[in-house]
C-alpha cells in the first residue's frame, strides 16, 4: 500500500510540474495552442519540436490561430496553404493584435502546415503565428489589450 502511495505521489508531481512548466518546455509543434509563445523554427522544412517560453520572456513567435485545413482529401500543397493563411490568418492577425496587417511595419505572419507525408495520417493542422519583421525577440504578448 505504501509503495502505491509513493508512485501516485510521483505521478502527481510529474503531472503538476508539466502543467506549471508547459510554457518552458520543448514540445511538439502539433501541440501549439492559441496564445502560446515559442521560438520560431525559421525556414526548417519539417518542424517536429518547438521551444515554448512564457510570453513575458524572450521569444520570437506567438500563436494567433490553430485549425485544420478544411475540405481536402489529398494534400493541397503549399500554394493552397499560402492562400488559406492569407484568407484566414491575416484577418485573425488584425483581430488578435488590433493592427492592420497591410500597413504594419513591425510584425509579420509565419505558419506551420502539414507535410505531404503527414496528411494521410490525419495531420491537417495549420498554426499561424506573429513574428517581428526585424527578427528581434519579443518579451510580451502581441495580443491587443495584454
Amino acid at each position: 500500500m505504501r509503495g502505491l502511495a509513493v508512485r501516485l505521489g510521483i505521478i502527481a508531481v510529474i503531472v503538476v510540474g508539466g502543467l506549471l512548466l508547459r510554457d518552458r518546455l520543448s514540445g511538439s509543434a502539433g501541440a501549439l495552442r492559441l496564445g502560446d509563445c515559442f521560438d520560431d523554427p525559421g525556414q526548417t522544412a519539417n518542424v517536429k519540436q518547438v521551444q515554448h517560453h512564457p510570453c513575458t520572456e524572450a521569444h520570437s513567435a506567438e500563436v494567433i490561430f490553430v485549425g485544420d485545413y478544411p475540405g481536402a482529401t489529398t494534400w493541397p500543397g503549399t500554394d493552397a496553404f499560402d492562400r488559406y493563411v492569407f484568407n484566414v490568418c491575416v484577418p485573425t492577425f488584425e483581430t488578435y493584435t488590433a493592427r492592420n496587417f497591410q500597413s504594419d511595419t513591425e510584425f509579420d505572419i509565419g505558419y506551420l502546415y502539414p507535410t505531404e507525408d503527414g496528411w494521410p495520417k490525419g495531420d491537417h493542422e495549420i498554426a499561424c503565428y506573429v513574428v517581428r519583421l526585424d527578427g528581434a525577440a519579443m518579451s510580451s504578448s502581441v495580443k491587443a489589450g495584454s
